[in-house]
């Protein structure tokens, strides 16, 4: 087992009279922070194979390898054991598929079972010393996919990458009523709600917020909607189907009905983002939860 939690080789392609610190914050992108974390915590930088100092200067064709250290983990969060749906997984990601219920991180009502909690005993029991990030986050009662980095710098260039909009999430949702514009984009900025440290509302004072839709579905009572969000703001979509008129099933915090489910009727159903060290783009599927997909093939009419 190595002791690094995951190993970089980078070849220098061309002669640009760089130091190595230049080259890996430049060409590299790895933070001034990494690069001490790295220097102070038991990690390891070689050029050609041999350990050097990151004022070595570079030469075209020098071969330059970093182990990132293991990472200390906060002692407030507990390692648990709890089964999880893994659907992508490589060296620097994974991609969750969270069932409706786990919160993804601990809070003072929910201190255990979260997705938090699960990832870390997973990490445990394949040996890797690391500890968690998440790159996006889901409401504890909604379901679907979610993408936590392995490590600092994996987050670090996945989260660059999403202000860029290069990490694309879509969802399904139902919502009461019928909506009649069979596609939309409701884009109205979203803020905290002065009477309220847990609920958002659309305020002009807000941040800006983007959220377009598709309906895919019309029930007598409801309607099945395709949404894709062009920004990640606290309870988006809950916010913006609540403000024209159409709240999630089962989100009674912004005014939906619980008669036909227990919780927000909100799937994460696709991830996709550009993989910040293959160049690749990943894209993972989800189908719909079992009891979404039981709620829309019920006929109440």
């Amino acid at each position: 087992m190595s002791k690094f939690v995951v190993t970089f080789t980078w070849k220098v392609e061309r002669h640009h009279q760089k130091v190595l610190r230049q080259f890996l914050r430049e060409d590299c992108q790895m933070s001034k922070k990494g690069l001490a974390d790295i220097k102070f915590n038991g990690g390891l930088i070689t050029v050609n194979g041999i350990e050097t100092t990151v004022r070595s200067p570079l030469q075209c064709g020098d071969i330059v390898t970093v182990g990132l250290p293991a990472e200390r983990r906060s002692g407030a969060l507990d390692v648990e054991h709890i089964p999880l749906s893994i659907v992508f997984e490589d060296d620097h990601f994974i991609v969750i598929d969270k069932m409706a219920g786990m919160s993804t991180i601990p809070s003072r009502e929910h201190p255990n079972g979260s997705l938090a909690n699960a990832v870390l005993g997973y990490y445990d029991r394949i040996g890797l010393t690391t500890t968690f990030h998440a790159v996006n986050r889901l409401d504890r009662d909604t379901s679907g996919l979610l993408i936590i980095a392995k490590h600092r710098f994996a987050h670090d260039r996945l989260s660059t990458l999403q202000q860029e909009g290069k990490v694309k999430r879509n969802y399904h949702a139902i919502v009461q009523g019928h909506v009649n514009q069979r596609k939309g984009t409701i884009d109205a900025p979203i803020g905290r709600s002065t009477d309220s440290i847990i609920t958002r509302t659309v305020t002009k004072n807000g941040k800006r917020a983007i959220t377009h839709y598709e309906v895919i579905m019309h029930k007598p009572h409801y309607t099945l909607l395709s949404i894709r969000l062009e920004t990640g703001r606290t309870h988006q979509i809950r916010v913006h189907f609540s403000y024209i008129g159409h709240p999630l099933l089962g989100d009674d915090l912004y005014g939906g009905s619980k008669d036909l489910i227990l919780r927000q009727a909100l799937h994460c159903s696709k991830v996709t983002f550009l993989h910040p060290f293959t160049g690749k783009e990943v894209e993972v599927h989800s189908p719909l939860s079992e009891d979404l997909a039981s709620l829309i093939s019920t006929d109440f009419s």
